[in-house]
């Protein structure tokens, strides 16, 4: 009798825990590098995070691979992107969705100047002083003033 009551109670625990339906990740938001969009619908990013070598004690980087669903395909190789976890997975490899790009690809927009660059030049000429407004030369003056650097033109 006792038995059978065990047996009943381990049953209803176990179908207990195969209902509850669980999540299919541990991290809920990840930011990555998109590596790939040839998928439809679904972006390929890489996570890299630091991870310490407990003999070496020295950081190392470990990647991993993330296939996120990108519904209007708005994602392009190179964009860093913000990922949320999914309450239960899309398909066998997809189990995250695309929140927000973070930083997108070649539109990199320099703090002081709004002036559009690429890497350490400016896409457009600066030198140009009959495209440059007044309020333009004062905004730019407040500027180095507040960074505490003199232009040479004084």
């Amino acid at each position: 009798m006792r038995s059978q009551l065990r047996e009943k109670q381990a049953l209803d625990d176990c179908n207990q825990t195969m209902s509850v339906p669980r999540g299919a990740v541990h991290a809920k938001w990840i930011v990555g590098k998109v590596i790939g969009t040839k998928m439809q619908k679904t972006a390929k990013v890489r996570v890299t995070r630091l991870v310490l070598d407990p003999y070496l004690l020295k950081f190392f980087n470990k990647r991993k691979t993330y296939f996120a669903h990108d519904p209007l395909q708005q994602c392009v190789v190179g964009d860093i992107v913000l990922l949320k976890a999914l309450p239960e997975r899309r398909s066998k490899h997809v189990k995250h969705e695309l929140a927000e790009i973070v930083f997108k690809v070649g539109n990199v927009i320099d703090p002081i100047t709004g002036k559009p660059c690429a890497g350490t030049r400016f896409l457009e000429n600066l030198s140009d002083s009959e495209n440059l407004t007044e309020a333009d030369t004062n905004y730019l003056s407040e500027k180095l003033q507040e960074l505490k650097v003199c232009s040479s033109d004084k």
